[in-house]
């Protein structure tokens, strides 16, 4: 896609805010005390997390971003070991948000992206009236089980969320780690590259697959290009929002 020439899209954001946390270290003993790898210390890193994870690909894709979340912040943090570039631990404290209402226009917004990790924000109904009033494209990713309720919308969720879910929408996209994604009856291809920290992939290729279906009008050719994206991210340690330029020297 051309860096130079695309344009400037503007996007509704909905979702649940996060923080992401990472302690640095290394790992070169066990504890005398259990059998438990012991952390020597060096730095530790924040980055937007989440729905705010979300923003930040799109703005590395040259978006126009106006993000509406509820009033509570969730912090994951990650122990990671450096030499061996992987993740110790995780540590969650999730805090449940009170939901979003929007109640102003939306014919500005190119499309609306709705990144739902079920912690309060976004709700059934929310949904449901925007499917209802909005003209435009709508993209969910969703932790939520009743799908079809979303029925009208892009909805992408994991192979895990598949597996939980009890509906699902006629348009529905299952992204599948290394084996690629899973659209309708068409599975499209993965690149082969080795992953150093899945953490993040899901909001890029959320955000890319937006992006490449504003550009292209075409779901299968916004997939490939999330693909793209989504694999630029998991080559990086930590949350990472790859640009255009990156994305179309894949």
């Amino acid at each position: 896609m051309d860096t130079v020439q695309h344009k400037k899209y503007k996007i509704l954001l909905i979702g649940d805010n996060g923080v992401d946390q990472y302690q640095y270290g290394t790992v070169d003993r066990l504890s005398p005390e259990a059998p438990v790898p012991v952390l020597a210390f060096i730095k530790t890193e924040s980055k937007p997390g989440m729905a705010a994870n979300v923003k930040e690909n799109l703005l590395a894709l040259n978006c126009d971003v106006n993000f509406e979340h509820g009033i509570k912040t969730c912090i994951k943090t990650r122990i990671i070991d450096l030499k061996s570039k992987q993740q110790l631990l995780r540590i969650d404290q999730d805090a449940l948000s009170r939901p979003v209402s929007i109640n102003y226009s939306l014919d500005v917004y190119d499309a609306i992206v709705i990144s739902d990790y079920n912690k309060g924000s976004v709700t059934y109904e929310l949904v449901e009236q925007l499917i209802a009033t909005y003209k435009g494209p709508i993209f969910v990713d969703t932790k939520k089980t009743d799908l079809q309720r979303f029925e009208g919308c892009f909805v992408k969720i994991n192979h895990k969320e598949f597996e939980a879910a009890k509906t699902f929408p006629s348009e529905l996209i299952v992204t599948l780690g290394n084996e690629g994604v899973k659209y309708k009856d068409k599975k499209i291809p993965a690149s082969n590259v080795e992953a150093f920290d899945v953490c993040g992939a899901g909001d890029t290729f959320l955000s890319a697959l937006t992006y490449g279906y504003l550009e292209s009008k075409n779901i299968v050719e916004a997939i490939e290009f999330a693909i793209k994206a989504s694999t630029l991210t998991i080559q990086h340690i930590g949350v990472y929002a790859p640009t255009l330029e990156e994305i179309k020297n894949v």
